[in-house]
């Protein structure tokens, strides 16, 4: 499919699930990976990963379609249009788009937990992917003093050395 086969389809479905056009470009980007789509707040244009319609096929890219047409029409309408916004989870629900992409095979999305950091009063673990040094926080429960653990890779929480602080 074609940057101007993806711009037709992107108006289409901007008129049949949201009743507006879609006034802006839409493309293709393959250097998308672990995002399906993004949505350009200074210039309105809407970038779909091209490995998203190649392994899910057009069911699951046209809802990544539509969760950037959220963002493109509720932030014309100066309404809420971030992640977090009511407005935008509602347009969500409503059109039948999907709040997250499916995760394409072999890339991966997280990095693990390599570290530990727990409150030597209350017992409350903060994992962390980059070691923290303790002695700048505090316990966000009860304002304990912090200890850095390495966390071992099988299990994040359970078996742990400690860490030269």
């Amino acid at each position: 499919m074609e940057d101007q086969e993806l711009q037709q389809w992107i108006e289409r479905v901007s008129l049949t699930f949201f009743g507006r056009p879609f006034l802006h470009q839409a493309s293709f980007n393959s250097r998308l990976r672990t995002t399906g789509g993004r949505y350009f707040m200074k210039s309105h244009n809407i970038e779909i990963s091209p490995h998203q319609l190649a392994v899910n096929g057009p069911e699951e890219t046209e809802a990544i379609i539509k969760h950037e047409l959220c963002h493109y029409h509720l932030h014309l309408q100066r309404k809420g249009f971030q992640h977090r916004d009511a407005d935008f989870k509602q347009l969500l629900v409503a059109v039948g788009a999907t709040r997250h992409c499916r995760p394409l095979p072999g890339v991966a999305r997280r990095l693990p937990v390599k570290y530990l950091l727990i409150c030597q009063s209350c017992g409350m673990k903060y994992p962390r992917k980059r070691r923290t040094d303790p002695r700048k926080y505090a316990c966000g429960r009860c304002k304990g003093k912090l200890k850095l653990f390495h966390a071992k890779p099988e299990n994040a929480g359970e078996g742990m050395e400690s860490s030269q602080s």
